[in-house]
């Protein structure tokens, strides 16, 4: 065995002292250290919204389709444009009318030769009565007079008739609203000659907008006539409305159908606007915590319970409504539970914590 020098085995022996004295005690090496400083709060029980959000056009409550009925009458005057607001019987459009008044002329000229006609077959016809039976008249020619007598009557009805159809035409070449609203559209042009039935302008009647919101068929269950509703416009504010009616048919392919809301007069509201909006349909309890003590892991939500021990247990939770920077919790926590709140998306299942704050 080589032999050691002095001052080396000296030198070795304070460095294993030194050693010996840094090792710490087995107890404490076996103590496990807190993993992170937390806070914990208590779940909050508070009455909480129910609402139903949705998504939908806004839609004219009614269109009227306005147009003209009458032929081969130029159109000479237009006197309304789109978004136009208009009363009921408002004249919208005006067609040439001097073919239409040469019409009538001729009608009521036709009307006095009936009238002429019918003074005539009467007499004829008075003549024929009273000499009836007395042979001066064979039966064939009473029965003539007489014929001629309802067959001037007949005539005279039918010169009304055309006379009054006539004036109605006349009265047609003044397009006029059907009800008092806003003009949304405008095919009328001046020099155009349109056909009988043609469409000039389409009226959203009253003016009046509703919003149709699209529903699953399971929330159109929850929803009901006069249920509030409140719409988010694109310029930041909120528009109130009421259900008005619930589709009573769901659409087969996509299981969705259509909640019709009343909405009040808005300048900012236009149709054809695609809006989002929430159904209010009460509150109910909810059991609350902060947003910051859910984490989502997995795509599962989680929360963590603080142990009697010191250490955190990992629970799936079943999460609803939001309200400001808190969630409810539908399951998986009981209410006396101490829940991590800072620090929670830092753990795992198992740890120790030093709660540094605790918060009701």
């Amino acid at each position: 065995m080589p032999k050691v020098s002095t001052p080396v085995l000296a030198c070795f022996l304070l460095c294993v002292a030194w050693l010996a004295g840094c090792k710490p005690p087995q107890d404490e090496a076996a103590q496990p250290r807190p993993a992170l400083a937390v806070t914990v709060v208590q779940p909050l029980t508070a009455s909480w919204p129910v609402q139903v959000t949705a998504n939908g056009n806004i839609e004219a409550w009614q269109e009227a389709l306005v147009g003209s009925d009458v032929q081969n009458l130029r159109l000479v005057e237009v006197r309304v444009d789109v978004g136009d607001t208009v009363a009921a019987g408002q004249v919208l459009a005006v067609f040439d009318d001097e073919p239409v008044k040469i019409d009538i002329a001729q009608a009521r000229a036709a009307l006095d030769q009936a009238r002429a006609a019918v003074m005539q077959a009467h007499e004829d016809g008075e003549r024929a009565r009273a000499l009836q039976g007395s042979g001066a008249l064979s039966q064939q020619q009473v029965t003539q007079y007489l014929s001629a007598e309802q067959a001037a009557l007949a005539q005279i009805a039918a010169a009304h008739a055309t006379l009054a159809a006539q004036t109605l035409r006349l009265t047609r070449t003044r397009v006029r609203a059907p009800d008092a609203g806003v003009i949304s559209a405008r095919n009328a042009t001046v020099g155009a000659v349109p056909g009988s039935g043609s469409e000039l302008f389409r009226l959203i009647r009253q003016g009046r907008l509703e919003w149709r919101a699209e529903l699953t068929d399971v929330e159109l269950e929850r929803i009901t006539n006069g249920t509030p509703v409140r719409l988010a416009l694109a310029d930041g504010r909120t528009l109130n409305g009421r259900v008005r009616m619930v589709a009573p048919t769901v659409n087969a392919h996509t299981r969705t159908g259509i909640a019709y809301v009343d909405l009040p007069a808005d300048a900012a509201v236009r149709a054809g606007m695609f809006v989002r909006g929430e159904f209010d349909l009460g509150a109910r309890p909810a059991l609350t915590v902060p947003l910051q003590a859910v984490v989502m892991r997995e795509a599962f939500n989680y929360v963590f319970r603080l142990e009697a021990d010191g250490s955190v247990r990992q629970l799936k939770v079943t999460t609803g409504r939001r309200v400001g920077d808190r969630i409810e919790l539908v399951e998986g926590v009981a209410d006396e539970a101490q829940i991590v709140a800072a620090g929670a998306g830092f753990l795992n299942d198992g740890d120790r914590v030093r709660v540094v704050d605790e918060v009701q």
